[in-house]
């Protein structure tokens, strides 16, 4: 694995740029892939969200101050589109009298790439029945073990706001679980 100093250098010359770029991706596109694909649920969505954030990667980098890693910095920017593309799509979900969530339940249980054991589905359920900042300091934590420490650069809060917000999220899922369990 190649550093992030080297990358940039890489990336900081022109003869060299295409291939920083691409080593930067491939490092980086599995772990972002599932970052966002645990948020919009849907393939396709993650496909098209991964794309945009490249580009502005690709856009914005010499605004890299090398606060964080560019991991980090490249999951702030997933983070903020993921967010964004959620509350819009929530808006346009309004219309049809069924909530982004419910609407993306509906859609998981048809989706070719998700594993649809009935387990499997009501832990994402759960998920969904968060609030979005529960559900990605969650998704961040539980399924990336992403250090509160890095989700504070993420997400721009603070460690012990994260630590509650996934605490309370622990136990909304258990509850959401439980009550499911008594519904077999």
């Amino acid at each position: 694995m190649i550093d992030d100093g080297q990358i940039l250098e890489l990336i900081n010359n022109k003869k060299t740029k295409e291939k920083g770029f691409r080593l930067l991706v491939s490092q980086t596109k599995e772990n972002l892939y599932w970052q966002i694909r645990r948020m919009v649920l849907s393939h396709e969505d993650t496909d098209d969200l991964i794309q945009e954030v490249y580009i502005k990667v690709f856009r914005n980098i010499s605004s890299f101050k090398g606060d964080s890693s560019l991991a980090t910095w490249i999951y702030r920017i997933a983070y903020n589109e993921t967010v964004n593309f959620l509350k819009s799509k929530a808006r346009q979900q309004s219309k049809y009298d069924v909530s982004l969530e419910q609407s993306m339940a509906e859609n998981l249980q048809q989706d070719r790439f998700f594993d649809s054991s009935k387990i499997n589905f009501l832990i994402e359920k759960a998920i969904l029945s968060l609030p979005l900042k529960q559900r990605s300091v969650f998704t961040m934590r539980y399924y990336n073990n992403m250090p509160f420490k890095e989700m504070e650069q993420v997400m721009n809060t603070t460690e012990s706001a994260l630590k509650t917000s996934y605490h309370i999220a622990e136990k909304k899922i258990k509850e959401f679980l439980l009550k499911e369990e008594l519904n077999f």
